[in-house]
């Protein structure tokens, strides 16, 4: 019986050695899937080194001739939407879908959200829940002035600009579009913040309202069944987005292409993903075969 014994435990020890050394060498033979690579840069309008996650294209060669359109990601670190935004635009490009053109993707990592994306409020309860807040100005200038000529510098880039934001980067993608219009030529805005600052942004002037501006430009605004903001005076995210879109439309400036969509089986958690997919059939409409 004891031998008995002892051979049972000879063959499982056996075993386990085999079975550990076997999966040891399978392990020697993985290799890092590679999404994309990783670039920093030090920003002297921001005081600080900010990190890029960019996705490349398929058959990308910097060596070649063929250029790309970019599409920067507010929110775009890893553990936020850089991953899934990419999986988005990679899909699209397939040869089968050919939905979106290849596309360069550059997801900016976020730092302090609350200081980046919004300006200057005069509502003391939020200055004392959000003390960093009301530097985007300087988070402009960041994209502006060191972000886009870093990108056009060192990738194969065209003309074609999109920017996408959610939340309060959909904020700061609205104060983009009505201040400085010309960074982008897309914008994907997705339940935007409007409430900041009692929605004084939705009652700011524009060039982009002027029949002087002449840059086509094409913006897609999404929100999802939201509800009331965290505001004393309650509003309706669904209103605001509402809002933004029709006196964009009643500029009726030619050059702006708007499309207002509401997702009711969305909410704010679930909203960026199904909306980023549906604003590239809007904006990359295909011909008609």
């Amino acid at each position: 019986m004891n031998k008995f014994h002892f051979l049972v435990c000879l063959f499982f020890s056996t075993t386990l050695i085999f079975s550990q050394t076997g999966k040891s060498k399978s392990t020697d033979t993985a290799k890092p899937f590679v999404l994309g690579v990783i670039e920093e840069i030090q920003s002297k309008e921001l005081n600080e080194k900010r990190t890029l996650n960019i996705y490349l294209p398929e058959g990308y060669d910097s060596n070649e001739a063929t250029e790309y359109p970019v599409i920067y990601l507010l929110d775009g670190s890893a553990d936020e939407d850089f991953i899934h935004i990419s999986g988005l635009v990679q899909f699209n490009s397939f040869e089968w879908v050919n939905q979106v053109p290849k596309s360069i993707v550059v997801g900016i990592a976020t730092v302090d959200r609350r200081r980046d994306f919004t300006f200057p409020t005069t509502i003391e309860k939020d200055l004392k829940r959000f003390p960093t807040s009301g530097h985007s100005d300087k988070f402009i200038a960041f994209i502006e002035k060191e972000l886009q000529p870093f990108i056009e510098k060192k990738y194969k880039t065209t003309d074609s600009k999109t920017i996408i934001g959610q939340s309060l980067g959909g904020l700061l993608e609205t104060e983009i579009l009505l201040k400085t219009p010309t960074l982008f030529n897309k914008y994907i805005i997705v339940s935007p913040s409007l409430w900041w600052n009692s929605g004084s942004l939705l009652n700011q002037d524009s060039v982009i309202f002027k029949q002087s501006f002449t840059q086509p430009t094409a913006i897609y605004i999404a929100v999802g069944k939201e509800g009331l903001t965290p505001t004393e005076i309650p509003r309706v995210m669904e209103v605001d987005a509402n809002l933004l879109a029709e006196r964009i439309k009643a500029s009726k400036n030619k050059n702006l292409k708007v499309h207002f969509e509401y997702f009711p089986g969305e909410n704010h958690a679930t909203i960026l993903h199904p909306a980023v997919s549906n604003s590239f059939r809007v904006l990359y409409p295909k011909a008609q075969e």
